[in-house]
């Protein structure tokens, strides 16, 4: 059973993707991927490559794909984030039963500046979602 290709190829970059054409209807037979746009996620801009014109095809399909890879994104970005939970709490037991005096004294500084930093932010934000709650029910 042959393989069936996709369409468009969509090499991940830093901030998006190169997106490539795949061809294999050509007279080898071997597969081509030719450099079609570049697709930016965090500001949506789409630049075809070159001299290149896209066409509503690939407009469509890149699309789709960026939508996907937002929320792709957004779902690792919530999970690294309850990672980030299961480390504080891993480094809390770490502290209090297996870390030598030498070690903490090594990390206490800036785990206590960086959790510091954090319950700022939260409370800053907690409050600000309390205070719009309490504004929008009073109008």
């Amino acid at each position: 059973m042959p393989l069936k290709l996709p369409d468009y190829y969509f090499r991940i970059r830093e901030n998006g993707a190169a997106v490539f054409r795949i061809d294999t209807e050509n007279r080898q037979r071997r597969m081509e991927m030719e450099q079609i746009a570049v697709v930016n996620t965090r500001n949506g801009e789409i630049k075809a490559h070159g001299d290149r014109a896209l066409g509503d095809a690939d407009k469509a399909a890149i699309k789709d794909w960026l939508a996907d890879r937002r929320d792709l994104l957004a779902r690792r970005e919530t999970d690294d984030i309850h990672r980030t939970v299961d480390h504080l709490n891993l480094t809390a037991q770490w502290a209090q039963s297996r870390a030598s005096d030498t070690q903490l004294a090594e990390v206490t500084g800036a785990l206590l500046l960086a959790m510091h930093d954090l319950r700022s932010v939260l409370v800053r934000k907690q409050s600000e979602r309390t205070g719009k709650g309490e504004d929008a029910a009073e109008t």
